[in-house]
């Protein structure tokens, strides 16, 4: 049976009202972990080439992404500690499991000082090897997402948590992902570090509803992580990107099929399934790079009057 991640992202709006419904809409339907992504506007970097972006000769070099209406967005959706530690507290009472993201080394030991059993790595930060040695250090496994990182780079998180439990999840890091664009044949790349392998579903709701994650558990996944809401698609951020309570419970009901289950609903539901597979060991594409760029950088540890950024060897905690 695989793992269900139902990841509440900021879909919650900052409203612990909200956030307490998804947590027993997520229950309700079987997941096995309800996640957020502890986020602070706070530690949001201000990049002078995003504020405007960069073209040259007609092409995209840097998205345009300006500092601050990102922050007067994201600051209202901030969870504070006493929300955290709240939202543990619901976890238990709903009998679901409760992890988050981390975005910041700075939030390492606040986070640690609390009974998560798993901690999640954004796709960006998976290179980010001072903060995989933190998180090792004070986490029982890791959940890290390879979306946007380069071979070289996985191989090299891999060396550095050789006997740490970990699962490494397949991502694409366009927002929302074509199916065509998938590469879930990536699952059997990450398989050569470790035998815990799954897929962090960014597709289309509206268009292609669960697929993907069907296709990537008929394909082995032991996990699949999913953008989550109880609200209408046009009332948060992620919402096209998101499922529904109904929509969690099918996908729970297939994380619990056998192979051959998964395969004649393949069969029903996709049909000719090649168009997702693409290519196991493969480059970034353009728009992953721009992402990438992008991402890998937007939160910081602040130190002092300045950043560190979380691949930076500098000390972040004093």
């Amino acid at each position: 049976m695989a793992t269900v991640i139902a990841e509440c992202c900021q879909n919650h709006n900052g409203d612990l009202g909200i956030l307490k419904e998804m947590v027993w809409a997520a229950a309700d339907a079987g997941a096995d972990w309800v996640k957020i992504q502890s986020i602070s506007a706070n530690e949001l970097t201000r990049r002078e080439r995003f504020e405007q972006g960069v073209i040259v000769d007609g092409e995209q070099k840097t998205i345009k992404r300006p500092y601050q209406p990102e922050y007067e967005r994201l600051r209202p959706m901030d969870l504070d500690d006493d929300a955290h530690v709240w939202l543990i507290e619901e976890c238990e009472r709903a009998r679901v499991k409760p992890m988050t993201t981390v975005f910041s080394r700075a939030r390492i030991p606040f986070l640690a000082s609390l009974p998560w059993k798993a901690i999640k790595v954004a796709s960006y930060d998976c290179a980010s090897f001072p903060m995989l040695r933190e998180l090792m250090a004070h986490f029982e496994h890791l959940y890290i997402s390879t979306g946007a990182t380069h071979t070289r780079e996985i191989e090299q998180a891999a060396e550095l948590l050789a006997g740490h439990s970990y699962t490494f999840l397949h991502c694409v890091t366009v927002y929302p992902t074509p199916l065509d664009s998938l590469h879930l044949a990536r699952l059997d790349f990450l398989r050569r570090f470790t035998p815990s392998v799954g897929f962090s579903d960014h597709s289309l709701v509206p268009r292609d509803g669960i697929k993907a994650s069907l296709a990537a558990l008929w394909l082995g996944a032991d996990t699949v992580e999913r953008h989550f809401t109880v609200l209408p698609p046009d009332q948060t951020r992620d919402g096209p990107v998101s499922i529904n309570p109904e929509e969690l419970a099918e996908l729970v009901r297939y994380a619990r099929m056998s192979p051959e289950e998964l395969g004649s609903q393949v069969l029903e539901q996709i049909g000719d399934h090649q168009a997702l597979l693409g290519l196991a060991d493969r480059p970034l594409s353009a728009a992953e790079e721009l992402n990438r760029d992008y991402y890998r950088g937007r939160f910081a540890s602040r130190v002092g009057d300045g950043f560190v950024f979380n691949w930076q060897e500098s000390p972040v905690h004093v």
